[in-house]
């Protein structure tokens, strides 16, 4: 008994120690850090080693370099469009951007996102549209590809979309792929043999460096981006695999937003596909190369900005995008997500504009693919009906699109969710649009998806039963490290 009341002295007095580490070491949010000491408290000494895996701070690392950067010129433009918009002087081309000043200046100075105004995007809701049109712009390029995927299955799409990157390699096309190891942890390097034996290249990211041990497993590259010949991007939700064509019988339909866009905004995916690319694959890094940045006129009208986010920042510039775009509607917030987990911030942001006669609408999925993530859900919305705040079910499938659109003008399309793991803990991209054009088509294809769901009711949320009501509460103590 001795011994056994030694030893638990020992564990109490470590857990202890290892709980004022994360509490006055790692400095995290409030949340976060009340959610890893119930961890320790629940699950002593192996509650440290899940935090070692799952919570480590990486803002003091820094990731992504590329010293080659400077030769493209963007810190100059970054800050030639600074000092404009400070002295009202920023050359405007259409009338949406100039009234978003504020939201481009905070892009400009909290995530280096230029503001590009000579884009033509176009908008894909359906994975076939997507992944034809992919597949058409792959078969044309002429001088490299590359592919960012969270997700790269083996499947049916996979294996078509791998036959014509290798296909292009043999042409003399330089293909680049890159991976998350966690998000594509069923594909295996063999996969991409012959692609590597007709010259691409193969990258992953944040690979385990002990079979089956990955101590930044919950850090991952959830961005999606693909760039061809430097003069066409895409960027959105949709990843590779068959379930996005909706040939999955668990989920059915798949309901995804994505973007193609064809002006200089490639240019701002080109170097944030090279900085990944560089992190995954020391031994071959990209080197500044006018190949990769030309300079063609470009004829669209559409302003964007390319912004990105991770746990390597200091700042969650994504969220504070969405935070600074809800605070300025007038009209309406238009939001789709499959996932939403929001922090106070966000969530007072979008209770106070549904307070101040906003129409604010949201839309999430009927059916869960992470258990605690969907019962987490329900627990926020419901504070939110309290509001005024109109909630949709989407009956048609999967929802997975990460979408807004404010006052049907300006809107945000990528592969942020509106949770903690996006803002905070996973890679992320999302083009901001200043354009009422495409805001316009966004809230229809929202308005059309409405009549695909079913309006969820605060007399049906407050009548769910109490084992609904405790799956939520579980689940929200744990939301900050979902």
């Amino acid at each position: 008994m001795s011994i056994l009341s030694s030893l638990l002295g020992v564990l109490f007095v470590l857990n202890l120690v290892l709980a004022g580490a994360i509490i006055f070491l790692e400095r995290k949010d409030a949340g976060a850090t009340w959610a890893w000491l119930m961890v320790l408290f629940f699950i002593p000494l192996l509650g440290f080693i899940l935090y070692l895996i799952f919570g480590q701070n990486l803002t003091r690392k820094r990731l992504f370099d590329w010293e080659d950067m400077k030769k493209i010129g963007i810190e100059d433009l970054i800050q030639k469009q600074i000092n404009s918009l400070k002295e009202h002087r920023f050359p405007f081309k259409n009338e949406t951007a100039s009234r978003y000043q504020d939201l481009i200046y905070m892009h400009l100075i909290n995530n280096e996102a230029l503001l590009t105004q000579d884009n033509e995007v176009q908008l894909f809701t359906h994975g076939e549209d997507k992944f034809e049109s992919l597949l058409k712009d792959m078969d044309a390029a002429q001088d490299h590809i590359h592919i960012q995927y969270y997700i790269f299955k083996k499947d049916h799409l996979g294996k078509r979309i791998l036959e014509k990157l290798t296909e292009k390699a043999k042409q003399g096309v330089k293909i680049r792929v890159l991976y998350d190891e966690m998000g594509s942890r069923r594909t295996r390097r063999r996969f991409f043999k012959e692609l590597l034996a007709a010259g691409g290249e193969v990258a992953v990211f944040f690979p385990s460096k002990i079979p089956f041990i990955n101590l930044r497993l919950n850090y991952r590259n959830h961005r999606k981006l693909v760039i061809i010949d430097g003069k066409v991007g895409y960027v959105g939700g949709f990843n590779i695999g068959d379930e996005y064509l909706g040939l999955n019988p668990k989920f059915g339909y798949w309901r995804d937003t994505h973007l193609r866009i064809i002006g200089s905004s490639t240019l701002a995916m080109q170097t944030r596909f090279i900085l990944d690319w560089n992190q995954a694959s020391r031994s071959k890094k990209i080197a500044y190369d006018l190949r990769y940045f030309p300079q063609p006129s470009f004829t669209g009208h559409a302003g964007v900005q390319i912004v990105t986010c991770g746990p390597d920042s200091e700042w969650e510039q994504i969220k504070n995008g969405y935070i600074k775009m809800i605070s300025s509607a007038k009209r309406s917030i238009y939001i789709q997500t499959p996932y939403f987990i929001p922090d106070v911030s966000l969530l007072d942001s979008l209770r106070i504009a549904a307070l101040t006669g906003v129409d604010v609408r949201i839309m999430i999925p009927n059916k869960p693919d992470h258990l605690f993530v969907y019962w987490a859900t329900y627990s926020y919305i419901g504070e939110l009906l309290k509001a005024g705040v109109k909630i949709y079910i989407y009956d048609n499938g999967f929802i997975h699109a990460k979408t807004i659109v404010v006052d049907e003008t300006i809107s945000s399309v990528g592969t942020a969710n509106i949770d903690v793991r996006s803002f905070r803990l996973n890679f992320e991209v999302n083009a901001f649009l200043y354009d009422q054009t495409i805001s316009e088509s966004l809230s229809a294809v929202f308005r059309k998806d409405m009549e695909k769901s079913r309006e969820l009711t605060m007399e049906e949320y407050d009548e769910r039963p109490l084992k609904i009501k405790l799956k939520e509460s579980i689940s929200r103590l744990l939301s900050p490290i979902l």
